[in-house]
């Protein structure tokens, strides 16, 4: 069983595949794309232990060569130093305008690998194969690409569309419990922001899906990506709608920097806990009912994902110190911080006009129960 989503961005269109098994046919979807039968690679080690033989040997049933370069795995590697050698690499490789350099792993590999297609000769073509639930969900659709800044996270980077997105859901059974757990922060994400029955519907079928059903996971990946491709069909470089998509991110990314871009904290932990976070902001200010930032910890949390604050392990600094942090995000638009708050689950929206001292509260209190 194969789902396709496309997003229609004109001549950026492209196809998201979803299903069983794509991961060992890849070879038939990128060979009608190349103009010569040869691709580069781009992995991280923990991904290459386990899927890059079998993506090579379907790229070369197909008749189509690979040369691969793995790079360390984890978020320390989206950063200058990896990037710069992952470019050099595409260059030592002499990958050319109309070849393809193709994302094998998660959202750290996809951002880095589309940033260095982005750059490279003004511009390659690059093919998104997500092996986590966050990348298929997420990082893989939309075409943001980029790296870290010691200022702050994805602060350097460009618009850049994948050519094709293949999302094989078996490649998730070899996730770590606590991985997939992530991953779930961005699936939960989408049923907030706008779809109110999807939420409903991971209420039912949320822990079947991180017990491992996969009827449940290709429809809550599918979901997902249909909700991100008609977003960013509507606003592509994010001068409006697409900013719905950063529910939870502002304080996502404030703790994520907090912690050190670390395996303290993973990012889709952090989107859980910031869109709880975003919720009980929402409520204070008098947005959304009570009820709903109580419905959406007692998800979070029926499914076994971190909710609060206290759920992170190690010290973190105050309020202040993080409202700082939160500064520093790109969302900040002529020196205003634009939040994504929510009048209730489904219905979220982008504004600038949030009281601080609110924030600074509800930031208080979560650290007091630490």
């Amino acid at each position: 069983m194969m789902e396709t989503v496309h997003v229609d961005l004109a001549d950026r269109s492209y196809d998201i595949h979803i299903g069983q098994g794509l991961l060992g046919r890849a070879g038939e979807f990128l060979a009608p794309m190349l103009s010569r039968p040869r691709v580069a690679i781009l992995t991280d080690e923990n991904v290459a232990a386990l899927h890059l033989e079998t993506l090579q040997t379907a790229l070369a049933k197909d008749g189509i060569e690979s040369v691969a370069l793995t790079l360390p795995a984890g978020e320390s590697t989206k950063a200058w130093p990896q990037f710069t050698r992952a470019v050099e690499w595409l260059l030592d490789q002499k990958v050319e305008r109309n070849d393809i350099v193709v994302a094998l792993g998660g959202g750290v590999i996809g951002d880095l690998a589309g940033f260095a297609a982005a750059v490279l000769r003004r511009g390659v073509r690059f093919v998104q194969i997500p092996t986590s639930l966050l990348a298929q969900v997420d990082s893989s659709v939309g075409g943001k690409t980029g790296i870290n800044a010691p200022h702050g996270k994805n602060l350097i980077g460009a618009f850049h569309q994948p050519s094709l997105v293949l999302c094989d859901v078996d490649v998730l059974g070899t996730l770590t419990p606590r991985d997939f757990l992530a991953g779930c922060g961005e699936v939960v994400k989408y049923g907030m922001l706008g779809d109110a029955s999807f939420f409903e519907w991971l209420e039912e079928n949320g822990s079947a899906m991180a017990d491992g059903d996969i009827g449940a996971r290709i429809h809550a990946v599918k979901r997902s990506c249909e909700m991100k491709a008609d977003i960013v069909a509507r606003d592509e470089t994010e001068q409006g709608d697409r900013a719905l998509l950063n529910l939870g991110h502002t304080f996502c990314h404030a703790l994520e920097a907090a912690t050190g871009y670390s395996d303290r904290l993973l990012h889709g932990e952090g989107v859980a806990i910031g869109c709880a976070l975003a919720f009980e902001t929402s409520m204070r200010l008098g947005l959304c009912s009570q009820e709903d930032p109580s419905r959406v910890r007692a998800l979070l949390k029926s499914m076994g994902m971190k909710t609060d604050l206290a759920d992170i392990d190690g010290d973190l600094p105050d309020a202040d110190a993080l409202l700082d942090l939160m500064g520093q995000d790109k969302k900040v638009v002529d020196g205003k911080l634009r939040f994504i708050m929510a009048r209730s689950i489904g219905d979220a929206f982008v504004t600038s006009d949030v009281d601080r001292s609110v924030v600074h509260a509800v930031l208080s209190d979560g650290l007091v129960q630490r």
